[in-house]
């Protein structure tokens, strides 16, 4: 029977051999460049999913292209001790005091001075130990170990609904995490199973813009806070959400770090979204993204002052907003010369844009001319559009009225 099983083993060797061949490349993947920035920032990432979406292997091929040794811990069959240390007890306690000895897994991070720490499973982790990995997450320390700076700590979590014996989060816990959704593109999905996976890369941070980078990112985030102050802490309501991201002053500095990050490197605002809102949770989150895309609108004045140089945004509503801050100024600060350079940037806005756009911000700058202010020829680019809204109005009144 060996003679027989041996070769058919072998055979079978061979086999998984070549089902685990695979390559890889690149490929733009928003939440996997979140999950890179995250770890280069040197923040604790939890990425939350159901099960078999791909986390584990995620963090696989993340410990792979950071060449950093992966150490998986599965924190739902551990003690409380296993995180705190168990007490050894010395020669003179008295004297000496009752160290805490750390698990073996934490004596190889320190001795490598590196690592990706995978703590895994973490929703089905009890409240106990749930409270003894605070210390870990928070100040890296185990027992009476400290994790050297080459170390970076990733968890992953299945919601309630779809773990086993699941827990919600305790919110000191989940307030130390930055909150990543991981889902899967199918995409990406067939590639993979046809032998082609995504191939993670760390963004590239550009070192001329890391000054520049930190004081965007302060900026935006004290710009909203100073606006609106009562978004500096807002634990929510709900034991659920409370379990995720939401706002605190830890989680703005860790929100600050990560704006840093994805300016120095260049990210997209889908990848900049992701980060914000794992960070300090959805609400908040879009108060901030829409306050930074106010904080990078030209400036009123200076397009008053250049209007043939105007460059306006494409979003319609970032455009809409430059607009009626363009009439807001004027209407501010009125004089015949800024008033005429305010129908000059309408016009640069219908050769450029929806022209729709320009309706309310021309009514609105009509309203403001003096008598003595003879009429622009450039109202006679604006008449016609300004008509046929007009029209298109009138004719939706009568829709709704039912003639």
């Amino acid at each position: 029977m060996t003679s027989v099983s041996t070769p058919q083993l072998a055979i079978a060797a061979d086999l998984l051999a070549l089902l685990g061949a695979t390559t890889t490349e690149l490929r733009p993947d928003d939440q996997l460049e979140a999950l890179m920035l995250a770890v280069a920032a040197d923040l604790p990432v939890l990425l939350w999913g159901e099960p078999g979406i791909g986390k584990t292997a995620a963090l696989t091929q993340l410990a792979a292209t950071l060449d950093l040794p992966l150490t998986t811990v599965i924190a739902s069959v551990h003690e409380p001790s296993d995180f705190s240390g168990l007490p050894i007890v010395g020669d003179d306690p008295a004297e000496q005091g009752v160290p805490m000895a750390p698990p073996e897994w934490a004596v190889r991070l320190v001795r490598a001075g590196r690592g990706l720490l995978f703590l895994d499973e973490l929703s089905t982790a009890p409240p106990a130990v749930q409270a003894a990995l605070l210390r870990l997450v928070l100040e890296r320390r185990i027992g009476s170990l400290t994790l050297p700076p080459g170390v970076r700590i990733v968890a992953a979590a299945n919601p309630r609904s779809s773990a086993a014996d699941g827990w919600e989060l305790s919110p000191p816990l989940a307030n130390r995490f930055v909150h990543l959704h991981w889902v899967h593109d199918h995409e990406v999905v067939v590639r993979g199973l046809g032998g082609v996976w995504p191939r993670a890369t760390l963004p590239r941070l550009d070192p001329g813009k890391l000054t520049a980078a930190v004081d965007y990112a302060r900026r935006a985030v004290c710009v909203l806070l100073a606006a609106r102050p009562k978004l500096v802490h807002q634990m929510p309501t709900s034991e659920a959400r409370r379990g995720g991201a939401w706002a605190s002053p830890r989680s703005w500095d860790m929100t600050v770090r990560l704006i840093a990050f994805a300016t120095a490197a260049g990210s997209s605002r889908d990848v900049l979204s992701l980060l914000i809102r794992g960070t300090v949770g959805d609400g908040p989150g879009f108060e901030l993204l829409t306050s930074l895309d106010r904080m990078e609108l030209p400036d009123p004045e200076a397009l008053l002052a250049d209007p043939a140089g105007t460059v306006l945004p494409e979003r319609g509503d970032l455009r809409q907003a430059v607009l009626d801050g363009v009439v807001a100024a004027v209407r501010a600060r009125p004089d015949r010369s800024r008033w005429d350079a305010a129908w000059a940037v309408l016009v640069r806005a219908i050769e450029t844009g929806a022209p729709d756009l320009v309706v309310v911000p021309a009514t609105t700058l009509a309203t403001l001319r003096r008598d003595d202010w003879p009429v622009p020829a450039a109202i006679e680019r604006l008449a016609g559009v300004v008509t046929v809204s007009r029209r298109a109005d009138r004719a939706a009144d009568l829709v709704r009225a039912g003639r």
